[in-house]
């Protein structure tokens, strides 16, 4: 049903985020030639402002602090995972990880980030990134199923609006936010999606539905 969803990844992001730094860091990070690459920067492995404007953008846009241009562990992080999306292609399910005999299953890899939906072996929608539990609220690994699906869901725990909020193990759900899927550290424990792949769960899954979750978060 319907083609695979292309992940949406530049090499440059600029803009959005919360607001960046006062100063830019002159320091080389112990992954500046990693970062550097990713960026699409000269790899030289030696700091300049601009590589470090370059940093300072891709760290606003996703959320992480400081928002200084330091090329460190938590910035190459996110680019690791980001590059582990972009591999999986159209083929997130290559090693099987996720059971081909559920019938129509919303895969969860919570060390890649990502998550599909799938009919036995056949890819309905996705691969598209998730962000999920941070450490100390991780989400829960194994077999689940969808059972209470609430489109306007409001938290009382956390007082925020889940809209298109589908609950598969207690209080964890797919649900959409606003912000990056690659802002650290993480969730609550539920699966938050970017608002249009929310929504298109929404309309591909029903109560009664399976649900895999397997790996382990980066992080966690």
């Amino acid at each position: 049903m319907g083609a695979a969803v292309a992940l949406a990844a530049p090499l440059l992001v600029v803009g959005g985020g919360p607001a960046r730094a006062a100063t830019c860091t002159a320091t080389t990070g112990p992954y500046q030639r990693q970062v550097e690459q990713f960026l699409g920067r000269p790899v030289d492995g030696v700091q300049s402002a601009a590589d470090c404007t370059a940093i300072r953008s891709f760290q606003a846009t996703h959320g992480i602090t400081p928002t200084a241009g330091y090329a460190g562990p938590l910035t190459w992080q996110t680019m690791s995972v980001m590059l582990a999306q972009r591999a999986a292609g159209t083929t997130p399910n290559r090693d099987g990880s996720c059971p081909v005999d559920l019938g129509r299953t919303a895969c969860v890899d919570l060390t890649r980030q990502l998550s599909w939906v799938q009919d036995g072996g056949k890819l309905v929608y996705g691969p598209v990134p998730v962000r999920t539990g941070k450490d100390g609220t991780e989400t829960r690994t194994g077999h689940k199923q969808i059972y209470y699906r609430s489109i306007d869901f409001w938290s009382t725990l956390y007082d925020v609006a889940m809209p298109y909020a589908q609950f598969f193990d207690g209080g964890i759900a797919f649900h959409s936010v606003d912000k990056s899927m690659w802002n650290p550290p993480g969730s609550g424990g539920c699966v938050n999606m970017r608002p249009a792949d929310a929504k298109a769960y929404w309309n591909l899954l029903r109560n009664g539905d399976d649900v895999y979750v397997y790996g382990r978060k980066p992080g966690t």
